[in-house]
């Protein structure tokens, strides 16, 4: 990942290591491989003076996720943008990974990582695996939207205002990560339909939920006409 992200001249290094640091953490994942998409949207870029910008996208599935997409774009030299969710597949109990970090020039606005439910269950080796992991207290923390009650109440959302408070965030990351791919490895499928009715119900309302976030699209119309930003919004960033 990092390697192609050379191409399009991506230099910021904190986005850079966590870009590594989920690559990482992916690969642990078993029967990893990649997903094709409409090459439309795989790689888009703009060099020319007036409208500089670019949008990279990865995707994978591995046992236990339908869909592992990680994204990463800047535009006019200013606004940098790293996103992140991993989509379970409805048949496992596994929860919702979702990172996102915005950087404006040099300041990094919000960054928000989590583990949603996929269910109205508590499920109890999640919940004790997360209160182990060192979340310390740093940044600016930020209010949840209100569209935001699809995230856990162990979602970690704050402006980062230092090289420390990056630090911190990284490592909450990493916990996140770690307990993400603890949970899989010997998980086994739940086929008791009502389980799997409810996981789909879960995943459809998170993204109907995030589609309420308007800030997506006001950026993306900034560069695409309005059809392109809504099927962009609804075949890649949340598909359900």
């Amino acid at each position: 990942m990092a390697n192609s992200l050379t191409k399009t001249k991506l230099i910021d290094p904190f986005i850079l290591s966590l870009v590594n640091n989920i690559g990482e953490k992916r690969s642990l994942l078993d029967n990893l491989e990649s997903i094709k998409i409409n090459p439309d949207f795989l790689n888009i870029v703009s060099d020319t003076k007036d409208n500089h910008f670019y949008i990279q996208n990865q995707f994978h599935k591995a046992k236990g996720f339908r869909r592992l997409h990680v994204e990463i774009a800047e535009f006019s030299n200013s606004l940098k943008i790293l996103h992140c969710v991993f989509f379970p597949d409805p048949i496992f109990n596994i929860p919702i990974f979702g990172l996102d970090l915005v950087k404006v020039n040099d300041k990094i606005t919000a960054a928000i990582v989590d583990l949603s439910p996929v269910s109205s269950s508590v499920n109890l080796e999640l919940e004790s695996l997360l209160k182990k992991a060192n979340k310390d207290d740093f940044g600016i923390k930020r209010k949840i939207p209100e569209w935001g009650e699809i995230f856990s109440k162990h979602v970690f959302f704050a402006s980062l205002k230092n090289k420390e408070d990056q630090k911190n965030f990284y490592n909450t990351v990493d916990n996140y990560m770690n307990i993400l791919v603890t949970l899989t490895k010997d998980i086994l499928p739940d086929q008791e339909p009502k389980s799997i009715q409810e996981r789909i119900y879960f995943q459809k309302r998170y993204c109907i939920q995030q589609m309420k976030n308007e800030k997506t699209s006001m950026v993306l119309l900034k560069y695409f006409d309005k059809k392109w930003v809504d099927r962009y919004i609804r075949e890649i960033l949340f598909d359900f």
